[in-house]
């Protein structure tokens, strides 16, 4: 069964496009575990506390979504920032990663990482899965 990690921004999709992002993923690639990163949920947290009211609520929602998936505890190392450890577990685990994130999406495509992203706002599209 394949792992998906997702990013921050792939949990707030449910509140911000009514998608059931479990369901829709399962309908592109079948059955799959999906793995939140203890450093994403860092990321929430400090979400959850600070920014607008708005973004406050996605983040509190978003780690509601988390508590669906299994949590993978890594390190950041010194140089490392959000996106890299992102990229070295994808490659390290052989995962696909779920995310917006146009940047982050164009490093992972360029490390042969496959993608799960948003398209046109309604639907979800994999990219480089095989």
């Amino acid at each position: 069964m394949r792992k998906v990690i997702f990013d921050a921004n792939f949990l707030f999709l449910p509140t911000q496009f009514k998608i059931d992002i479990f369901s829709e993923v399962e309908g592109l690639i079948g059955r799959f575990e999906p793995i939140v990163l203890s450093v994403t949920i860092e990321e929430l947290k400090k979400l959850s506390s600070k920014g607008s009211e708005k973004t406050r609520r996605q983040a509190l929602l978003a780690m509601e979504m988390a508590k669906r998936c299994g949590i993978m505890h890594v390190d950041i190392k010194p140089e490392e920032k959000h996106d890299d450890v992102l990229l070295r577990v994808a490659k390290e685990k052989n995962c696909i990663v779920a995310t917006n994130d146009r940047v982050l999406r164009r490093k992972l495509r360029e490390n042969s990482v496959a993608t799960i992203f948003l398209r046109k706002g309604s639907r979800l599209q994999v990219e480089g899965y095989v």
